[in-house]
C-alpha cells in the first residue's frame, strides 16, 4: 500500500510488532526499558499485538515473558491464537495438493531441499533437517509427503548449498500465485498458503477488532514484515532491519539491541 494512502486519524488502538530480531534482542532477552514501556502501552489502552513466524507453542510463553496477554498472530498470518483460552481462532492451512505438487517440484528444481512443517500436533522435519533452535532428537521425522496427513500450517525449507534469496525465488516461482513464500532469518524460507500473510492477519484482526489501519503502528525488521508495515498507518523499522523492510518503511528507530521499539513506543507517552 503506497504511504499516501495509508489513513490516519492521529489516535493509536493497536501496536503490531515482530518478536525475533525487533522486539527481543539478539541474545533472545528483553530489556527491562522494553517491558516498561510495553507495560506502560497496555495500562494505556492500547493493544499490543505480537506478529511471529513462530508457532503458537513457541510464542505463546514470550507472550507471558512480556506480560502480553489476548491474542497473537502466529505462523506469519496462518494462525490466530488466544493465549488466555490456549485456542486457536483461525487456522489457515496449506490446501494438500498444492503442498504435494511443491514438494514433488522443488526436489527436482532445488535438489537437496529439505523440509520440516509446522502442524496442529506440532513440528515434524524430515531426517536430514537440521533444527535451529530444538535438540535434533526432540522432533518427529518423517517423509515430507507424509506431512499431509494432517492439515499443514506451514512448509519450512532448507538447502545445504543455496542461499536463502536464491531458495526463496525458486519456491516462489514454482508455486506462484498457489502459495506465499517469505523468509525472516536463519537460513529458511516458509510456505503459506495463498493470501497469508501477516498484513493479512493484523488486517483480518483488526476488522474483528473494528480498529482501522489508521489507528495502528507496525515494527518489523524481515521481508515477512513488509506486508504488516505497509498496511499499517505508521511501518517502523529497527536499524538492523533487511533493505526490503528499510525501503518501504515510514520510520527507522534504534536497533533491536538498543531498544527500538521501545523508543518509539515511549514517545506515544510523551
Amino acid at each position: 500500500m503506497p504511504r499516501s494512502s495509508k489513513h490516519s486519524n492521529g489516535q493509536v488502538r493497536l501496536v503490531a510488532s515482530d518478536l525475533d530480531g525487533t522486539l527481543l534482542r539478539s541474545d533472545n532477552s528483553v530489556s527491562q526499558r522494553t517491558l516498561e514501556a510495553l507495560a506502560w502501552t497496555v495500562a494505556a489502552g492500547i493493544r499490543f499485538v505480537l506478529v511471529s513466524a513462530r508457532s503458537p507453542s513457541w510464542l505463546a510463553p514470550e507472550a507471558a515473558r512480556l506480560g502480553l496477554d489476548g491474542i497473537g498472530i502466529c505462523c506469519n498470518g496462518a494462525v490466530v491464537y488466544d493465549y488466555e483460552t490456549e485456542r486457536v481462532l483461525i487456522h489457515r492451512p496449506l490446501e494438500p495438493e498444492t503442498a504435494r505438487e511443491l514438494v514433488h517440484g522443488l526436489r527436482l528444481a532445488a535438489p537437496g531441499v529439505v523440509f520440516g512443517c509446522e502442524r496442529p500436533s506440532g513440528f515434524t522435519a524430515e531426517t536430514a533437517y537440521r533444527p535451529l533452535f530444538r535438540p535434533p532428537d526432540s522432533i518427529p521425522r518423517a517423509d515430507a509427503l507424509a506431512f499431509f496427513a494432517e492439515p499443514v500450517t506451514k512448509l519450512v525449507l532448507q538447502h545445504p548449498e543455496l542461499s536463502q534469496p536464491e531458495l526463496h525465488a525458486i519456491a516462489a516461482g514454482f508455486g506462484g500465485e498457489a502459495i506465499e513464500a517469505c523468509y525472516s532469518g536463519a537460513g529458511l524460507v516458509e510456505i503459506a498458503a495463498a493470501g497469508v500473510t501477516k498484513g493479512a492477519a493484523l488486517g483480518d484482526l483488526c476488522a474483528e477488532l473494528r480498529i482501522d489501519s489508521g489507528e495502528t503502528i507496525a515494527f518489523g525488521d524481515m521481508p515477512n514484515d513488509v506486508s504488516m508495515l505497509e498496511w499499517a498507518r505508521r511501518g517502523v523499522a529497527v536499524a538492523n532491519a533487511h533493505p526490503d523492510v528499510l525501503a518501504i518503511a515510514d520510520e527507522v528507530t534504534a536497533s533491536n539491541d538498543e531498544d527500538g521499539v521501545a523508543l518509539v513506543l515511549e514517545r506515544l507517552n510523551s
